[in-house]
C-alpha cells in the first residue's frame, strides 16, 4: 500500500506539540521528525495589500464560481493581470477552506396536487396519462402519450410522434375536451411534460384537478402501468415499425380492438367500450 506523504507544515505542527508539552527539546523533535531546524523556528510574515486584494479578488471569484477548482481560478486570476501560479492558488484556497463541494443528488421535480389520491367512483371522474416510447426499424424514436379512463378503462387517445411536449399535451387534451367532456382530476407522473406551468395553469382555469403520484412509485398509477404493459405485450413486442404512419396506423387498430373487443378480466370479460364495436368485428 502506498504511503501517504506527510507536509512540512504538518510535521512542524507535530514538533511545535512535542516541543511544548515538554516531549523532548527541539533539537531532537526536528531530528525525530526529520525536519529542518529552519522550518520549525519559521514564523509568516504579514501580508502585503497585494496579497490582500488578491486574497479578496480569491474569494469572489470561488462564490461566484463554487465548482470551478484552484487550477480555473488561477487561469481567471491570471487572465485578470495576476501573476500567479496553480499551486499558490491551492494554497490560498486551503488557507482559507475553500474545495468544490461534492455533488449533490439531483433533486426530483415533483408536481403539486391540488386533491387528495381519489379513487374513480364515475365516467370522467378520473383520468390518467403517462408515456410509453419504442422505435421504428432504423431508429428513429417513436414517443406515444396514453390517456385512461381509471372508472371505465377506456383507452381515450393514444398520441404518437416522434417527440412530444407539453403543447402537444395540451392539445390533445382540448381534442378530448371538446368531444368526451372534463373530468374532474387526471393523475400523472412527475414528468415535465405534465408538471409544466402552461398545463396546470391551463387545467387549473378549467377546474381539472391535478393528482400527482409520488416520485419513483409507478404503482400508484397502476391503471396506465397496467395499460402500457399489455400495449407493450401485445403490441410494441410483437411488431416491427417502418415508419411513423405505419406506426401510427397499427396503434390506432390496437386501440379500437382494446376498447371495443377485447376482454378485460376487471369489468366481467367485457370490452371497455362495447357500445362502439369496430365494424370489422361485427361484420
Amino acid at each position: 500500500m502506498r504511503k501517504k506523504a506527510v507536509s512540512p507544515a504538518h510535521r512542524r505542527a507535530v514538533a511545535q506539540e512535542l516541543v511544548k508539552h515538554e516531549a523532548c527539546s527541539q533539537r531532537a523533535a526536528c531530528r525525530i521528525l526529520r525536519l529542518a531546524r529552519s522550518t520549525f523556528r519559521y514564523r509568516g510574515r504579514a501580508p502585503t495589500p497585494r496579497e490582500e486584494q488578491l486574497r479578496k479578488r480569491l474569494l469572489e471569484l470561488s462564490t461566484e464560481h463554487p465548482r470551478y477548482g484552484y487550477r480555473r481560478i488561477a487561469a481567471l486570476l491570471r487572465r485578470e493581470g495576476w501573476r500567479v501560479g496553480k499551486r499558490h492558488i491551492q494554497r490560498l484556497r486551503r488557507d482559507e477552506g475553500l474545495r468544490v463541494p461534492p455533488t449533490k443528488r439531483k433533486v426530483i421535480r415533483r408536481g403539486i396536487s391540488t386533491g387528495l389520491p381519489t379513487t374513480a367512483t364515475h365516467r370522467n371522474h378520473v383520468w390518467t396519462w403517462d408515456f410509453i416510447a419504442d422505435a421504428t426499424v432504423r431508429g428513429g424514436a417513436l414517443k406515444m402519450l396514453t390517456i385512461l379512463d381509471e372508472y371505465t378503462r377506456e383507452c381515450l387517445q393514444i398520441i404518437t410522434a416522434r417527440r412530444l411536449t407539453s403543447q402537444d399535451v395540451l392539445d390533445a387534451l382540448f381534442t378530448l375536451f371538446i368531444n368526451r367532456g372534463v373530468p374532474e382530476y387526471i393523475r400523472s407522473d412527475n414528468g415535465p411534460e405534465f408538471t409544466a406551468k402552461a398545463v396546470r395553469k391551463w387545467l387549473g382555469k378549467l377546474g381539472v384537478g391535478t393528482l400527482f403520484i409520488e416520485p419513483g412509485s409507478p404503482w400508484e398509477n397502476g391503471y396506465i402501468e397496467s395499460f402500457n404493459g399489455k400495449m407493450r405485450d401485445e403490441l410494441l413486442d410483437r411488431e416491427i415499425f417502418t415508419t411513423l404512419d405505419e406506426a401510427k396506423v397499427l396503434i390506432g387498430q390496437w386501440k379500437r380492438e382494446y376498447n371495443q373487443v377485447r376482454p378485460h378480466s376487471a369489468l366481467g370479460y367485457r370490452p371497455p367500450a362495447p357500445e362502439a364495436i369496430f365494424s370489422m368485428v361485427t361484420t
